[in-house]
């Protein structure tokens, strides 16, 4: 019956751990240790043999010691069952010194089978249906912690990829010439609408870009740039048809077709004076994000010369103090910036990579011999 007892008492314990609750099953799997040991002193007795427990009885009276105090802080039946196994380990201890009055351990068997079998029952009960069906009570002393929630509000609004709301938001701030951080297919950038001149001038600013690097654009598919109807080569459609959407972005002749294309006011501060750089990024959020805005003028979401942001908190800690809004997706699916293709000149010499980034350059110039050929 005793050996019985304590498996219960470890199933009571697989069972607390798995709600984690690791104080009661700490508890339950020292009582069914205990438990076991005094089933097996009561055997071995028989045989004449119980002095190696004794010392174990000691180990088992200071160890419940301390459970009993953690239990005061956890709930009365784990408290209860905890004093009456002190109890019981002075049971124990006198056994093994052959010196335990048999009515006293009657009566404390009694008492910590009741007590455990509520314990167990109410602990398979409320792990089994995640509620708490059979009452526990509540704890004799609360610890508080002295630390207070410190931690800073984020220094801008910082909504959530995946909520709606927030992708509003972020489209909203740009829509009136805000900066915001936004995820790409690559690394984080900072997105300003091309039709607010000005939030583009603050792009440099925030980031000290030099103003003789150009700042690119995104569109979000390549409908919209033949609804503009640039004067592109045959050769040069095929190519874009073969890179986008995706990491690589296409140097091609600027002209009055950017405006429209929806660039608007911005024409000036977008690529160089003949020339922008077009991408469409393969992630939806952003797709969605562009559809709401317009074109975007676009570039990585770091000081000017520093490594990449990988991460949105990466551009909350950088830049956040200088950015109205940061678009919250999580790590970034590179770690390396588009790769830039000259195509200016795609029908004579062909394309020059410009900057090799999360694409190989072998693989460009593949796709490129590949549309070429075909």
């Amino acid at each position: 019956l005793i050996l019985t007892g304590g498996f219960v008492q470890l199933l009571a314990g697989f069972l607390t751990f798995r709600k984690y609750d690791h104080l009661g099953g700490t508890a339950f799997f020292t009582f069914s240790a205990l438990w076991s040991s005094y089933g097996a002193t009561r055997i071995i007795a028989a045989a004449g043999n119980s002095e190696g427990f004794t010392a174990g009885s000691v180990a088992f009276l200071v160890l419940n010691v301390f459970l009993i105090v953690l239990a005061s802080t956890f709930n009365v039946v784990l408290l209860c069952m905890t004093l009456a196994m002190e109890l019981l380990t002075i049971c124990f201890l006198l056994f093994t010194l052959e010196k335990l009055p048999l009515p006293f351990e009657i009566v404390m068997l009694s008492i910590f089978s009741i007590i455990c079998f509520y314990g167990a029952t109410a602990s398979l009960a409320n792990s089994m249906f995640g509620k708490d069906l059979m009452m526990v009570g509540t704890p004799l002393f609360t610890i508080e912690s002295s630390k207070k929630d410190t931690k800073d509000p984020p220094p801008c609004i910082c909504p959530r990829s995946h909520c709606t709301s927030g992708l509003r938001t972020i489209a909203d701030l740009l829509n009136t010439g805000a900066v915001c951080g936004v995820p790409t297919d690559t690394v984080y950038a900072l997105a300003a609408s091309c039709k607010h001149p000005e939030a583009i001038e603050k792009v440099y600013r925030i980031k000290d870009r030099p103003q003789e690097k150009p700042i690119c654009i995104f569109i979000s598919n390549l409908d919209q740039l033949r609804a503009a109807a640039p004067p592109i080569s045959p050769l040069l459609w095929e190519f874009m048809e073969n890179v986008y959407p995706g990491g690589i972005g296409c140097i091609i002749k600027k002209g009055e077709w950017l405006k429209k294309l929806g660039v608007g006011a911005g024409y000036s501060r977008v690529g160089t004076q003949d020339s922008i750089m077009i991408r469409v990024p393969d992630l939806t959020v952003l797709v969605h994000l562009i559809d709401m805005t317009g074109p975007l003028a676009i570039t990585s979401a770091n000081p000017s010369g520093e490594v990449d942001s990988t991460h949105h908190d990466m551009v909350i800690s950088r830049l956040g103090h200088k950015l109205e809004g940061v678009l919250c997706d999580g790590e970034s699916d590179e770690v390396v910036a588009s790769t830039v293709v000259n195509c200016t000149k795609i029908d004579g010499s062909g394309i020059t990579i410009v900057r090799e980034g999360c694409i190989p350059a072998g693989k460009v110039m593949q796709i490129f011999e590949r549309v070429k050929n075909r």
